[in-house]
């Protein structure tokens, strides 16, 4: 889905960003460079994150990390929804570093949880952020649980040019009773997608991308960008 209307919970027009906008010293040149060689900013600190959006992306495409622009500040994640914390992570790159670039946030939604952990997947456990102990909460929430349906669901929010649009993928599937697998990040382990007999974690980057929840809005992105250029 692309929506590039605003969404009033989602803060300003996207008209106002570029009147707004106070950007360092040469980040006009490089946002104009980042368009005409369609290099971009993916908003996020998540090294894993950049190696499977890279390798969806091909080679059409250059990523850059949020270090590469000289941002090594937190980004702002202080929404109930994934589409407010896409956009504000995707608006506080573009306001203070002047490139174009895109954030995602993607939650687990668990039916017999009632969605949750959702928006809070990152931090299902509590602070500090540790993948082991949101797994660990997790299994320990569904013990004795027979409805194991589950789905991973990633918003991708874009600002290019100062408008805004969004993309969205759903996996679904299940949560299983134990850790299988050593690839992929977070719930990977014990997320067995629909029509699958492994987990994210046992499937090869490759093959996850083609089926997740973060590879289909991927795709939606990378459909836009080939029109956009």
């Amino acid at each position: 889905m692309i929506n590039n209307q605003h969404n009033p919970s989602l803060g300003r027009e996207p008209s106002s960003l570029t009147s707004k906008i106070k950007p360092r010293r040469s980040s006009l040149r490089k946002k104009n460079t980042y368009f005409c060689t369609m290099k971009i900013c993916f908003a996020t600190n998540n090294p894993k994150k950049i190696e499977e959006v890279k390798a969806a992306l091909g080679e059409d495409f250059t990523i850059v990390s949020l270090k590469e622009i000289g941002c090594h500040e937190e980004l702002p994640e202080t929404g109930d929804t994934l589409d407010f914390n896409a956009f504000q992570k995707a608006r506080h790159v573009f306001e203070n570093y002047g490139v174009s670039c895109f954030a995602d946030d993607t939650g687990l939604e668990v039916a017999a949880l009632d969605g949750a952990p959702g928006v809070y997947s990152g931090r299902y456990a509590g602070a500090p952020r540790s993948d082991d102990r949101n797994v660990d909460k997790l299994l320990e929430n569904m013990e004795g649980v027979t409805d194991r349906k589950a789905q991973f669901r990633t918003v991708i929010a874009l600002i290019l040019d100062g408008k805004e649009y969004s993309f969205e993928g759903v996996a679904k599937g299940e949560i299983i009773q134990e850790r299988i697998g050593e690839g992929g990040f977070g719930y990977d382990p014990v997320f067995r997608p629909e029509g699958h007999g492994e987990t994210f974690a046992e499937l090869s980057m490759e093959a996850k991308n083609a089926i997740s929840h973060r590879g289909k809005a991927v795709r939606k992105l990378i459909h836009f960008l080939n029109s956009y250029r």
